[in-house]
Formats: structure tokens, C-alpha cells, sequence
């Protein structure tokens, strides 16, 4: 099993409503991230927008792929780009970089 972690910037404006928005996220994302392989899949939100998520999955690069050939992935990160920073046109999933683990206490 894989352990991912990213960071992405929320504009410091839209802080509250990207709260809400994933307050009730989708179901047929939820089901689209679950169908995929995505585990344990949890995102935190510092107050000056940082924004560090995590999740476990088998194939990180097949998790990813699976989602972009989604319909409801494709609606989702239209809506969500204009809450993030320093995008440079891609779409929030495609900024998504992992970061290298250099320590895990199991």
C-alpha cells in the first residue's frame, strides 16, 4: 500500500467556501475516489490556505489515472480550480505533486 501526500494553496478568499463545498462532497465522487482506489483519503486545511492531503492506495499513478477517466472527476475539478493558487492551467487534480516520505512509525 502506498501512503500519498500532497500540498495545494486555497486563495486565502475562498477559504470558507472551499469548507463548505467539501463538507458535502458529491456522492458520485465519494463512490468515483472509493471505485478507483483511493483509501484513507483525508484533506487539511491550514488557515492561511494551505492545504495538505493524504491517502493510501495500491497504485498512486492508476488511482490518479482512474479518476481522470471519470465524468464526475472532469465536473469537479472545473468547479474546484478557482480555489486554488499558482495552478498555471491545470486542473487541481493534475497540481497534485506527492511528496517524498522520509519517515513512517507503523
Amino acid at each position: 500500500m502506498q501512503r500519498v501526500c500532497f500540498l495545494l494553496k486555497v486563495r486565502a478568499d475562498r477559504l470558507d467556501e472551499y469548507r463548505e463545498r467539501h463538507a458535502s462532497v458529491w456522492p458520485e465522487m465519494r463512490a468515483a475516489l472509493s471505485a478507483t482506489g483511493w483509501r484513507n483519503y483525508s484533506l487539511f486545511l491550514r488557515d492561511d490556505g494551505l492545504l495538505v492531503g493524504y491517502l493510501e492506495t495500491e497504485d498512486f499513478a492508476a488511482a490518479v489515472a482512474g479518476m481522470e477517466a471519470t465524468d464526475v472527476n472532469a465536473r469537479w475539478q472545473a468547479e474546484m480550480a478557482p480555489f486554488f493558487e499558482s495552478l498555471d492551467g491545470a486542473r487541481p487534480d493534475e497540481a497534485m505533486r506527492p511528496l517524498t516520505e522520509v519517515f513512517h512509525l507503523a
